[in-house]
C-alpha cells in the first residue's frame, strides 16, 4: 500500500518547522534559486523536486514517523480480523449432525459485513472519527499536526484491512470444514414465507456468478427439498442435498464479505491519497514557498533587522539585597526541581503557589504564611519566580490577597530566577521584574536576585540553621 503522497506531506511539515530557524531573507533567496534553476531545466517546481532540492542543502534529521504507529495500528486490526474471521465460521458452520446448518443466518452475517463495511466507508468520506477514543489511547498527540485531516480515512483504511482480513479467513475456514467434514445446510424461518420468495431472494443475491459458476447457483428443487422445520423431523428427501449448497455460501462469502472490503479498501487508498496532495496544496507552508519562488528576491545592502530587538525594559528601580524572610514561596513551579544554596535553607517554611493549583490552594498558603510571619518581629517573605515568564495578573491578586492577610509591615521580596539555579537572569528579564513592582504602588515589594544577600541574611539564616532540630 503506497503512501506516498502522505509521507511527502509529512515531510514537507518538518521541512517547514526547520525552516523556521532561517532568516526570511535566507529561504526566499534560496527558494526563488531553486524556481529560477528550474524554469531553466524546463521543470515545474514540483513540491517533490523542492524537497529533493532541499535535502541535498541541508539532509533531514531522523524523526519519529506519524505513519509507523498508523501502521502497527492496521497490523493489529488484520490480526484481529483474522481470528474473528475463524471464529465467525466456525460459529455459522457449527453441525452436530442432528439440526442443519441455517443459511438465513449466514445471509444475516453477510448483510451485516456489507452494513459495516458502506457505514465505514461513509465515516471516512463524512469526516466522522468513531475512533477517536482509541487513538487518545494510542498516542496522545494524534490531535495534532499534519495527519489530524487525514485521520478518518487512515481508521477506514485499517478498518477495511480487518475486514479484509475477516473475509479471507472466513472463506479459508469454510473451505477445510467443507474437505474434513460433511456439513448438512437447509434454511428455515419464523415468518411465513414460502419457498419461493426464498428462492427468489437468492436467485438475486446469486445473479452476479450465475454463468462464472452454475453449480453455486441455487434452483428451485434444492430450495424446496433442504426447508427444515423447528419440529426436527426430516422429509422424505435425499440427505446428499444438504451439501449442495456449500458453493453457493462460498460464492456469496466472496461476492458479499470480501470483494466488498477489498474494493472498499482501494478506495479507502485512493481517497487517502487524494486528501494528502490536497492537504499539501492548502499547507501554510506550500502558500509561502510559493509567493518565495514567484517573487524576486531583493537586497538592499542592510543587512539589519530590528526583529530580535529587545524593547526598551529600562526602569529607575534597583535591585534590593535579599531581606531575612521566614517564608519562602515557589510561585507557578519556580525553583523546580531543586532551589539554588542561598535559597534552601534558612526559611521556617518553603510553600508553593500559582500555576495550576487552585484559587482554595492559594488561599491557604497565605494563612501558612500570616501565621509564621505574625510571630516575627521583622517579617519577610520571598516569592521566587521564573525570571523569563512576565508577571501575570494572577500574581498581582495573589499579592493583593498577601497583602491585606499578612502584617503590615511584611517585606515582600520577589525574587526572579534563570533557567540554571546557579545562573543570574539577564538584566532585561530582571527590568521586567522591577518595573511590575513599581506598577504595585508599595514600597514594601521589592526585587531581589539569590546573589545579594547581605551578610546579614547570611547570619541570620546560620543562627535559624543551627537552632533547629
Amino acid at each position: 500500500m503506497q503512501d506516498s503522497a502522505i509521507r511527502r506531506l509529512l515531510e514537507f511539515d518538518s521541512q517547514v518547522q526547520r525552516d523556521s530557524d532561517q532568516s526570511p531573507a535566507f529561504l526566499h533567496r534560496r527558494d526563488r534559486r531553486f524556481a529560477l534553476d528550474c524554469r531553466d531545466r524546463g521543470l515545474s517546481p514540483a513540491p517533490e523536486l523542492w524537497l529533493e532540492h532541499v535535502r541535498r542543502l541541508r539532509p533531514p534529521l531522523p524523526t519519529r514517523n506519524p505513519l509507523r504507529r498508523w501502521r502497527q495500528l492496521t497490523t493489529g486490526f488484520a490480526l484481529v480480523g483474522l481470528m474473528t474471521g475463524f471464529m465467525a465460521m466456525l460459529g455459522l458452520l457449527f453441525y452436530d449432525g442432528g439440526q442443519r446448518i441455517n443459511l438465513t443466518v449466514i445471509l444475516a452475517f453477510v448483510m451485516l459485513q456489507c452494513l459495516l463495511a458502506a457505514i465505514t466507508t461513509v465515516q471516512a468520506f463524512a469526516g466522522w472519527q468513531p475512533w477517536q477514543w482509541l487513538l487518545r489511547k494510542l498516542d496522545r498527540s494524534s490531535s495534532a499536526g499534519p495527519l489530524r485531516p487525514l485521520q478518518p480515512m487512515l481508521m477506514a483504511r485499517a478498518a477495511h484491512t480487518g475486514g479484509l482480513m475477516l473475509g479471507l479467513a472466513g472463506l479459508l475456514t469454510l473451505l477445510v470444514l467443507v474437505v474434513v467434514q460433511d456439513l448438512a445446510f437447509g434454511w428455515s424461518t419464523t415468518l411465513d414465507t414460502g419457498s419461493g420468495s426464498y428462492y427468489q431472494l437468492l436467485a438475486t443475491l446469486a445473479t452476479p456468478w450465475q454463468n462464472l459458476w452454475p453449480a453455486a447457483f441455487p434452483d428451485r428443487e434444492l430450495v424446496d427439498a433442504t426447508r427444515f422445520f423447528r419440529s426436527g423431523a426430516e422429509n422424505a428427501q435425499d440427505p446428499a442435498l444438504w451439501g449442495r449448497w456449500w458453493p453457493f455460501v462460498a460464492m456469496i462469502w466472496v461476492t458479499y464479505v470480501i470483494l466488498p472490503r477489498l474494493v472498499l479498501l482501494m478506495l479507502a487508498s485512493i481517497h487517502t491519497g487524494m486528501r494528502a496532495r490536497r492537504e499539501l496544496a492548502r499547507h501554510p507552508g506550500m502558500i509561502a514557498l510559493q509567493y518565495r519562488m514567484e517573487t524576486p528576491a531583493l537586497d538592499t545592502g542592510n543587512l539589519h533587522n530590528d526583529a530580535a530587538d529587545q524593547p526598551d525594559t529600562n526602569t529607575a528601580g534597583q535591585p534590593q539585597p535579599l531581606p531575612a524572610g521566614q517564608v519562602l514561596i515557589c510561585w507557578a513551579g519556580a525553583g523546580e526541581p531543586e532551589l539554588p544554596d542561598t535559597l534552601a535553607t534558612g526559611y521556617s517554611s518553603i510553600l508553593a503557589a500559582g500555576g495550576n493549583v487552585s484559587l482554595e490552594h492559594d488561599n491557604h498558603v497565605i494563612q501558612n504564611a500570616r501565621q509564621v510571619l505574625a510571630a516575627n518581629p521583622s517579617p519577610a517573605a520571598l516569592i521566587v519566580t521564573r525570571s523569563w515568564e512576565p508577571p501575570t495578573g494572577e500574581l498581582a491578586d495573589f499579592l493583593r490577597e498577601a497583602r491585606a492577610s499578612w502584617p503590615p509591615t511584611t517585606l515582600i521580596a520577589l525574587v526572579p530566577m534563570a533557567a540554571e539555579p546557579e545562573q543570574l537572569p539577564p538584566h532585561h528579564q530582571v527590568n521586567q521584574w522591577l518595573r511590575f513592582a513599581d506598577r504595585t504602588g508599595d514600597s514594601r515589594i521589592v526585587v531581589s536576585t539569590p546573589d545579594m544577600a547581605s551578610p546579614e541574611a547570611r547570619i541570620h539564616r546560620a543562627l535559624q540553621d543551627e537552632h533547629r532540630p
